[in-house]
């Protein structure tokens, strides 16, 4: 079974493609490879984050807030799969992906935004933890390898919608 990249993008890189690229290689290992950037990163990660991923017992390791650039350079690895998670991420101008990735949108609320105390923020957080963590799971389900290409977009769009 051949490993494939997937590109988690979100707007800052500090909270849900952070936790969508540590959801995935702690979930897909030998299927997936995955990795996380930022349209404009944000230079940090979330606090949330990494305690939501760390009390969730996921490796951090590793984990930092990059640009998107990085990943459209001539010795990056080539995705397979780039994927949104926040909305207005989705709606910009995307580097020229080498060897045409297959791409979906799977928008997760801010939970950066979400709530004043640190209850809040923490329920927010684990909120967009566990619909990354589902969808993700759905992913990882579908017999990819055995899906042409139209199948799988739908697949993937779809899983977005969930």
């Amino acid at each position: 079974m051949a490993t494939h990249n997937i590109l988690f993008i979100c707007t800052g890189n500090s909270s849900r493609s952070i936790m969508a690229e540590a959801i995935m290689n702690h979930l897909g290992p030998n299927r997936f490879m995955a990795y996380s950037a930022g349209s404009r990163p944000a230079g940090h990660v979330n606090a949330h984050a990494l305690n939501c991923l760390e009390r969730n017992q996921l490796s951090t390791e590793g984990l930092r807030s990059k640009s998107w650039s990085e990943f459209a350079a001539p010795d990056a690895p080539t995705m397979d799969f780039v994927i949104t998670v926040c909305d207005n991420a989705a709606g910009e101008v995307c580097p020229v992906w080498p060897g045409q990735p297959m791409t979906a949108h799977w928008g997760v609320e801010d939970p950066g935004h979400i709530g004043t105390t640190d209850a809040e923020k923490a329920q927010a957080f684990w909120d967009a933890f566990m619909k990354l963590h589902r969808r993700i799971s759905i992913l990882l389900s579908l017999p990819i390898d055995k899906l042409d290409r139209l199948a799988l977009k739908k697949e993937l769009d779809q899983i977005g919608r969930s």
